[in-house]
């Protein structure tokens, strides 16, 4: 929770009415804490036979999958299009077909098909919904592109989560088919369950693996699909809820996905003012870099902080203060040490600092040591801390967000090993919270399972993409989120919203910039809060 830091005078009452709040918020939100576990696929099909045991069918739960699975889609690209699926013959195929059929009937999309097989060596219950589908297009070859609505998108359902070993034929040249169009034709893959070709154990790639740019994982997820190495498999990952699918267990590695997290979902009170939403100070900026004072400050603001103050230092404030919003207070600084006089519920440090001099630098790293809010360590405050060997300081007041070159020059020994066992080293040597970003952030605290962020695009891959994010980070520290929560709350946020962006709005993953993705994270808080990705 939140601490407000002050030397000077404090209205008492206010304080504490403040103080009962942010408890009240922290509490609440760590009895809603319900994560994600991810499965092997032993645990998956125990998960399967539970189900069974207790009386529902097979086809009853195909069909809630299916269904829902076909929901997903829809809300993920909601420009109805072209949904073409490669079908095996097994149980994804069946889910494909119930999904295609929601796909047509609720939302219009055109559909079609590509059998591997013929529909008669099929599982029986893919037959039947094979027959159930009715009228649909059944390619005989590759799809005509050319003429094809957009978007089109190719829904992998060769194969399974039982499968092992590399893809055979004919499904190996169903999957290169996809390959063609997804590389040269504009379409876009959605996998059913695993990407096929994946292990979903390990995450290991076999030859002719399935690139998906969005993985919808049925019921549980996959332990092998979160690990990083996957990433460039999987693609985005989506949970597709079904309710009688359960793991009793906590396991090392869970997903972050709304479907399971309930922190930061509850409507403000009606009498809500800027005092109950936090106040957030930013120590950033540099005449060098004064764009990331700017994008950090924005990510606070359009993150729900109640104030936001942007120090900077004197000869930075006329490059930066013109380009920030309104809502944002210019605050030039002579020492950062002037911050630990000021009140505020979290800091930011860090965006865009540049190197400063050895004085400078010595008081940013004495202001990271004794402040006593929840404080966003980002980008040059890490490399200060790593060049002048202070990682010691780091506690449970911090929160540190390396991209993998900061991580590196943090903790030398951690580089060479997986991002996983880097992060689980890293958490059982240092009460501080870790962001590690990456195509697939890891989030990740002492006495917490690694969490594995769900959502984003290669578009994200652009400078200041980090500074937005510490400060979403810190906005939702402001407001009482837990360390953990407000990271994983934070990424979550940011991948969704350059999806939206993408997917919604007609940028491309090559135009698509930090300020467009902030336009959209009003549209990624409704989707967290009505779990609707």
């Amino acid at each position: 929770m939140a601490f407000v830091a002050t030397n000077g005078p404090v209205d008492e009452s206010a304080a504490t009415g403040f103080f009962t709040l942010l408890k009240m918020h922290a509490r609440l939100a760590r009895a809603n804490i319900c994560p994600m576990p991810a499965v092997t696929v032993q645990q998956m099909r125990e998960a399967e036979y539970r189900a069974m045991d207790s009386g529902l069918s097979e086809e009853k739960i195909l069909n809630e999958a299916g269904s829902n699975l076909g929901h997903a889609i829809a809300r993920f690209f909601p420009k109805p299009g072209h949904a073409i699926t490669y079908l095996g013959k097994g149980h994804n195929a069946g889910d494909a077909l119930v999904a295609l059929r929601i796909l047509r009937d609720t939302y219009g999309w055109k559909i079609s098909s590509r059998l591997s097989h013929p529909i008669d060596a099929c599982t029986p219950i893919t037959r039947k919904k094979w027959n159930e589908l009715g009228i649909a297009e059944n390619l005989s070859a590759m799809p005509d592109w050319q003429n094809c609505d957009r978007p089109q998108i190719l829904i992998d359902a060769l194969l399974g989560i039982g499968a092992q070993g590399p893809m055979r034929e004919p499904l190996l040249a169903m999957a290169k088919e996809m390959r063609w169009l997804r590389e040269n034709a504009g379409a876009r893959i959605a996998a059913v369950d695993i990407p096929s070709g994946i292990d979903a154990d390990s995450g290991t790639a076999t030859p002719g693996t399935v690139t998906a740019d969005l993985t919808l994982m049925i019921g549980l997820a996959k332990r092998g699909l979160l690990m990083s190495h996957a990433a460039s498999h999987t693609g985005a990952l989506s949970l597709v809820p079904v309710d009688c699918l359960k793991h009793p267990h906590p396991t090392d590695i869970e997903l972050i996905c709304p479907q399971t997290l309930h922190f930061g979902k509850s409507p403000r009170p009606f009498d809500f003012h800027k005092g109950m939403a936090g106040r957030v100070a930013i120590l950033a900026g540099s005449t060098n870099y004064p764009g990331a004072a700017v994008l950090a400050a924005i990510g606070a603001l359009r993150g729900g902080a109640g104030l936001i103050t942007l120090h900077t230092p004197k000869a930075a404030a006329p490059l930066i203060a013109p380009r920030c919003p309104p809502e944002i207070i210019i605050r030039p600084y002579s020492s950062p040490l002037e911050l630990l006089n000021t009140r505020f519920d979290s800091l930011v440090i860090g965006c865009g600092i540049g190197q400063p001099n050895q004085h400078t630098e010595a008081e940013i790293i004495r202001l990271i040591a004794e402040t006593r809010v929840p404080t966003v360590v980002d980008a040059d405050a890490l490399n200060l801390i790593a060049a002048n060997s202070q990682t010691h300081i780091l506690d449970e007041r911090h929160l540190l967000t390396p991209h993998p070159g900061e991580f590196a020059r943090l903790f030398p020994g951690l580089a060479k090993i997986s991002r996983e066992a880097a992060v689980s080293s890293f958490i059982k040597n240092s009460k501080a919270t870790l962001l590690l970003k990456g195509s697939r952030s890891l989030i990740a605290q002492h006495g917490h399972p690694i969490l594995a962020n769900s959502t984003g695009t290669p578009g994200m891959a652009t400078g200041g993409q980090g500074d937005l994010l510490s400060g979403i980070i810190g906005a939702q520290l402001a407001v009482g989120l837990t360390p953990i929560e407000s990271a994983a709350l934070g990424a979550w946020l940011c991948g969704r919203a350059a999806e939206i962006a993408i997917h919604s709005h007609s940028q491309s993953e090559q135009s698509l910039s930090p300020s467009d993705a902030t336009s959209y994270l009003g549209h990624a808080f409704s989707d967290w809060q009505c779990s609707q990705r």
